[in-house]
């Protein structure tokens, strides 16, 4: 690829300087392209419909029973895999803290320890003069105070007038067992706690869906150990949330009789279209990508007794739900339960309502061998304080125990122990991390740019600025500006700020410094930063402007944003090779975007030096600090704890000349010159004599010592 003789004469007229905007905006005058920014979740789902696509080529040719089986053993075999192996069962120490008498039923107020030390807070719901009753285990959906909201106290009840036990219990994050109560932003929203908590787990390779089911499973234990609950007579509901917890349960424990998810069964194809990937225990590492669409947790229990709950205006789209329930239908129809498979529907939006109540009602009533009245009752409700079984309604404060973060601090340990030792003990450790790199973050060779298009120039006091539209990986194209000033020396900087290329760009920066001091300057937007970034306005896990949805895109699909801009990166070398030769190519990254330059340069080996400015000390450092910026994340990939970090592709780039000037922790802060040494010790020993690792910790004027290092 070259660029027209016309720019090569830039050199010609360079020195001309004419006032003008510096409207630094590429997609600008290109009404074509319309709104761009948010491409990078467009680009990730495109590549899930091609996951999707294949999944469902596959399950439109089942018909007999035999078909339907072997998939079925297929598909339990890889929700196993993505949901993670449980823990083995410890004793759940349960502790009955009150009693409450109501006309006709009492409330126990329980916690027990689904894994030791780890507490969950229950009511069990209990009623009067039956024995061996039939057993609800209730799922409450997102919200602040557990199943102690009015909305869910009104299944409960219902239940429980109608002669079911029900034990409602606070799933982590909500009710009782809030994470984070001395943090006022993440304590306040369930979905937040969930996320904040659940994306540490994801990078190191475990679904949070694993701690939420395993708490149901041991919930469902504590009701088999009752003597008022018949064992073979269980079943389990829940609204939104309690619905995503509802289908899991039923997918995972053999012992649930009937189940009726409400509100959450859609299809990938269609959640991906509108609401978006929700909160992080929603999302199962890698299952679009291991082919598990959301009607496959049905298809993991068929043909046992199932009620799809919907409603018509819903979030979770009803023509998914409807295209899920007829998958499955079809399943149950080949193993001759076709009745067995149930779906109410009533037009309303997220929530429950009394239509589909009753018909929930009348399911179990029907299922579980509990015949009645299903119609809807009023209710008096419990005050939620009433309902504590803590004495101050915090686990935190009362039990004190284990939480996801301490849990999880163990388990990182176990595995940075695991690659310490991998580190001395194998020769080809670094050699290999290309490879561990690609297969890590989903990276795919990107087909070299064919189209390029020139957007124009415009002056600033004799240094032009150039603008590109250069065609990107997917269906978007990458903004980019170029900066020269003088009679181009060769030496080319491709200037990577996540704070947008605007910025770096600006007036004086960074950019325009290095433009006058003669090096011809490539500035780009990479997806999801300056005009390819702030657009995603779906999802409930935006943490500190955050989308942190977008990324867990990435989980479901094993491809993460990271890939995508390390193979921009690629192509942006290819686009600067077209502008004519040059002696050197540097890399410049600021902030988070140091991670993606690293696995560009580890991967494809295409620079002659990088710098990395405000860079991430270590992925590590995210998954040991409770409080961490969740920037960070999002130029990371799931599973990377135990595989490599950041001073691992440091180690592997020896000895390319390499520059690093202050390092911040996970908190975004700076880092002491010995807490960086005791992280790259192994980086140190790599370079060994060599000075082309330059390091710099808490430097007042970072463009200068760039400056003295590029020179």
């Amino acid at each position: 690829m070259r660029i027209t003789v016309l720019l090569a004469m830039l050199t010609v007229v360079c020195s001309v300087s004419r006032a003008q905007d510096d409207d630094l905006s590429v997609y600008n005058g290109w009404s074509y392209y319309g709104d761009m920014t948010n491409s990078l979740y467009k680009h990730l789902c495109n590549g899930a419909f091609d996951q999707i696509a294949h999944r469902k080529s596959v399950v439109d040719k089942l018909t007999t029973e035999s078909d339907w089986r072997q998939y079925q053993a297929e598909i339990r075999g890889k929700l196993q895999s993505v949901m993670g192996d449980f823990p083995a069962r410890t004793p759940l120490n349960p502790v009955v803290t009150g009693r409450l008498s109501r006309d006709g039923f009492t409330a126990e107020k329980i916690h027990f320890e689904s894994r030791p030390g780890y507490h969950v807070t229950a009511v069990l719901f209990l009623p009067s003069g039956k024995k061996k009753c039939p057993a609800i285990l209730y799922c409450n959906g997102h919200s602040r105070q557990g199943f102690r909201r009015d909305i869910y106290q009104r299944v409960i009840l219902n239940y429980v007038k109608k002669g079911f036990a029900v034990l409602a219990f606070d799933p982590v994050g909500q009710g009782e067992r809030g994470q984070y109560p001395d943090n006022e932003y993440l304590f306040a929203s369930s979905t937040r706690d969930h996320s904040y908590s659940g994306t540490q787990l994801f990078l190191c390779g475990v679904s949070p869906a694993n701690y939420f089911v395993w708490d149901g499973i041991r919930a469902i234990d504590y009701l088999c150990s009752r003597k008022e609950v018949d064992s073979e007579r269980i079943g389990v509901t829940g609204l939104s949330g309690g619905g995503t917890l509802t289908a899991f349960l039923c997918a995972a424990d053999d012992r649930i009789v009937a189940a009726a998810p409400e509100c959450y069964i859609t299809s990938y194809d269609m959640l991906l279209r509108s609401a978006g990937p929700q909160d992080a225990e929603q999302n199962l590492l890698y299952s679009i990508a291991r082919g598990i669409d959301m009607s496959d947790l049905i298809a993991a229990r068929a043909p046992k007794a199932t009620l799809m709950s919907v409603t018509t205006r819903d979030f979770f789209s009803i023509q998914g739900a409807c295209d899920a329930y007829d998958e499955v239908k079809r399943m149950y129809a080949a193993m001759g339960k076709s009745a067995d498979m149930r779906l109410t529907s009533d037009d309303h939006g997220h929530g429950s309502t009394a239509r589909n109540r009753e018909a929930t009602h009348a399911f179990f009533q029907e299922m579980l061998d509990n015949p009645g009245d299903p119609r809807d009752e009023e209710i008096v409700f419990f005050d939620e304080t009433d309902l504590w079984v803590t004495p101050e309604g915090q686990v935190h404060s009362s039990l004190k125990g284990e939480t996801i973060f301490s849990m999880n601090g163990r388990h990182a340990a176990g595995l940075l122990g695991k690659l310490a030792n991998e580190r001395q003990s194998c020769p080809d450790f670094y050699r290999d991390l290309p490879r561990k790199a690609k297969t890590l973050t989903g990276y795919c060779e990107p087909q070299l740019p064919k189209d390029v298009v020139f957007s124009g120039r415009l002056w600033r006091d004799g240094c032009a600025i150039e603008k590109y539209l250069v065609k990107g990986p997917g269906d978007y194209h990458i903004p980019v500006l170029r900066l020269l000033s003088g009679e181009s020396t060769g030496k080319v900087v491709m200037l990577l700020d996540d704070q947008g290329k605007a910025s770096a760009a600006a007036a004086g920066g960074i950019a325009e410094q290095l433009a006058r001091k003669g090096y011809d300057v490539v500035v780009p937007d990479l997806n999801g930063f300056g005009e390819l970034g702030g657009g995603y306005k779906g999802g409930d896990a935006r943490i500190r402007d955050v989308p942190l949805n977008v990324w867990y895109a990435g989980v479901l699909t094993h491809r993460f944003p990271l890939a995508v801009r390390v193979e921009e990166i690629k192509i942006l070398v290819d686009f600067i090779k077209g502008l004519g030769t040059f002696g050197t190519l540097t890399g410049v990254a600021c902030g988070t975007l140091s991670s993606d330059l690293l696995h560009a340069v580890v991967i494809n080996r295409e620079f002659h030096q990088i710098a990395l400015l405000n860079p991430l000390i270590s992925y590590q450092s995210i998954v040991q600090e409770r409080n961490y910026h969740p920037k960070f994340v999002m130029s990371a990939p799931a599973a990377v704890i135990g595989q490599y970090d950041l001073p691992d592709l440091v180690a592997a780039l020896a000895p390319l000349k390499t520059c690093i000037l202050n390092p911040v922790d996970a908190l975004d802060q700076p880092v002491a010159g010995s807490v960086f040494e005791q992280a790259y010790l192994d980086a140190r020993k790599k370079y060994g004599s060599s000075r082309n690792l330059t390091v710099g910790c808490n430097e007042q004027d970072v463009f200068t010592k760039l400056s003295q290092w590029l020179d």
